[in-house]
């Protein structure tokens, strides 16, 4: 009969417990080092990214001094509201708590609508119902799309971005009419406005 070897007692097959808390050690700070790591990329990525994009809005930028903004330049209160310029209907328009200026905006059906807005305080943002006119209205900065709109009838555009306890009751209207009765109206040369004079 051949002897079974005896086991090891602590010698060089096994290793202390001092020595395996050792190991687990160092591989717990390693990891540590690690997580840290990526925690303070991932806070340096937002502060830069945050930093860039409030010097430089992702969309055109064309500034306005909001200091000056109704007593010159575009966003003037006769220059608000819909006009039809060379061939093109431009919408402009100006946010402020608590509602926006003007407060009811005609625009035609299917023909290409422009419009340029800007806030005078706040951020604020509008939208019109049913439509993909959606845009933020940011101090300082004038807002530009163009859009179109397939059916006539009245919209509601309310804000929305949070700009302050008045925030539920900011809204406006959009009167969609007939190209026709657009073109008529414009021919007049004024600006046109749903709201009675």
């Amino acid at each position: 009969m051949s002897a079974v070897p005896p086991m090891p007692s602590g010698g060089e097959h096994s290793e202390s417990p001092s020595s395996a808390e050792h190991v687990a050690e160092r591989a717990e700070r390693r990891w540590a080092v690690i997580v840290g790591v990526i925690i303070a990329l991932l806070i340096v990525m937002m502060v830069v990214t945050g930093l860039h994009w409030s010097a430089m809005p992702p969309s055109r930028v064309e500034t306005v001094d909001v200091n000056t903004l109704h007593l010159k330049g575009e966003f003037v209160e006769s220059n608000l509201g819909t006009s039809f310029e060379d061939g093109k209907v431009v919408v402009r328009l100006l946010a402020q708590q608590y509602s926006f200026v003007p407060q009811c905006i005609v625009v035609p059906s299917e023909i290409s609508v422009t419009f340029r807005g800007t806030a005078t305080d706040t951020i604020h943002g509008f939208m019109v119902g049913t439509t993909n006119a959606n845009s933020m209205l940011i101090p300082g900065f004038v807002a530009t799309f163009t859009t179109s709109f397939k059916k006539t009838g009245e919209r509601l555009m309310p804000c929305h971005e949070y700009c302050g306890t008045g925030h539920e009751a900011m809204w406006a209207r959009v009167q969609v009419i007939p190209p026709e009765a657009f073109l008529a109206k414009a021919r007049a040369g004024e600006r046109l406005s749903c709201v009675p004079s």
